[in-house]
């Protein structure tokens, strides 16, 4: 048993670096997601349907696909990656950012997808009638929609969350599997896998990955719960 809880560094490294990583995700992720939440649950537009469908693209193409093209997008020599690099000096590939980046990217769709559904779920009286009382669209927006959308909102943030604990494909080949500095507990397992008599240390990731992804959604749907009874 003592065994099953004996972290070596390498898998704390991986631990606090997925919690990091998740963190970065689900923050920087939030703003546009309510944006564009916001703008597909309210506009009506000709190539909606093109926009919706390219938006989603990373909930169908394989991980894998998606860390190549944001390579071949963001890497030292990549269509964007060479001017970010010879301009700014960043090299963005093979690097925690690049973690970040791959972890927005494929949980962007969920947490857009629980956002614009809690959006959807708003009555737009509620938000005609702010307006007739002499409140702007950012005021309604801000006062009105945003408080009755919270649960959705919540929802979206920790699926983004999630999900960036559970990233593999796409992290592996845009930022590789660096010990410390993009080696994510997925990615920690995959190599304990591959060593025969490693079955503890991959067991002990493991858990850690079913007890975070635990803990979130339930915290999320506590939340969702307390948010509906105040209602």
């Amino acid at each position: 048993m003592s065994e099953l809880l004996n972290f070596s560094e390498e898998e704390l490294l991986a631990i606090g670096l997925s919690f990091k990583v998740a963190i970065w995700c689900a923050v920087l992720i939030l703003p546009p997601s309510l944006m564009i939440a916001w703008w597909l649950a309210r506009k009506n537009f000709r190539g909606k349907s093109v926009v919706e469908g390219f938006l989603n693209l990373p909930l169908v193409l394989p991980p894998v696909a998606t860390g190549f093209i944001l390579l071949l997008l963001l890497g030292t020599n990549g269509v964007l990656g060479k001017y970010l690099n010879d301009w700014f000096g960043l090299k963005l590939a093979f690097s925690f950012y690049a973690a970040v980046i791959a972890s927005m990217v494929v949980s962007f769709p969920l947490a857009i997808r629980a956002i614009r559904l809690s959006i959807e779920m708003v009555d737009p009286a509620y938000e005609e009638a702010a307006k007739t009382l002499g409140a702007n669209s950012l005021q309604t927006f801000v006062r009105v929609t945003l408080p009755l959308a919270l649960p959705g909102i919540i929802s979206g943030f920790v699926l983004a969350f999630a999900r960036s604990l559970g990233e593999f494909g796409a992290t592996i080949i845009f930022a590789g599997n660096i010990s410390g500095e993009s080696q994510t507990i997925p990615l920690a397992l995959f190599n304990e896998i591959q060593i025969p008599g490693h079955e503890s240390a991959a067991f002990r990731l493991l858990m850690v990955a079913v007890i975070f992804s635990f803990v979130a959604m339930s915290f999320s749907e506590f939340l969702v719960k307390k948010l509906h009874h105040r209602k």
